[in-house]
């Protein structure tokens, strides 16, 4: 049974950093692409960032392109969040989600994705 945990999330004032984790367990980890994604209150779920299996492709939402970096560590089973000068608009709740099947392809859409963690509050304060 796949399992993903988050933390790091919390209050930070803009300009401000945060890391976050996500533990993933329950299958072989690096078999599978990961992403990030994250919901204002009133608005869609949004695709924040994405990384291949290996680690060596990762893919960005315009929006946090330049201040956050997606990374993971495929012997800890751990998908990574590295967040930089947030700003007001950064405030969401942040999931991590995993590809359903092993497959090359980074995906971008949360359609792509089979499996989600139960969400982190992520608070920037002007």
């Amino acid at each position: 049974q796949v399992q993903l945990v988050e933390s790091g999330g919390g209050l930070v004032q803009a300009g401000g950093s945060l890391r976050l984790s996500c533990a993933a367990s329950g299958r072989t980890f690096s078999d599978y692409a990961m992403g990030w994604f994250r919901q204002a209150p009133g608005k869609e779920r949004e695709f924040v960032a994405s990384i291949s299996r290996s680690g060596a492709y990762t893919y960005y939402a315009d929006s946090v392109k330049g201040r956050f970096t997606i990374s993971r560590d495929n012997v800890k089973n751990t998908v990574y969040l590295q967040m930089n000068s947030l700003k007001p608009e950064d405030t969401a709740i942040y999931y991590c989600a995993q590809a359903p099947r092993t497959s090359p392809y980074t995906g971008r859409l949360s359609s792509e994705y089979g499996y989600w963690g139960q969400g982190t509050q992520v608070t920037v304060s002007s």
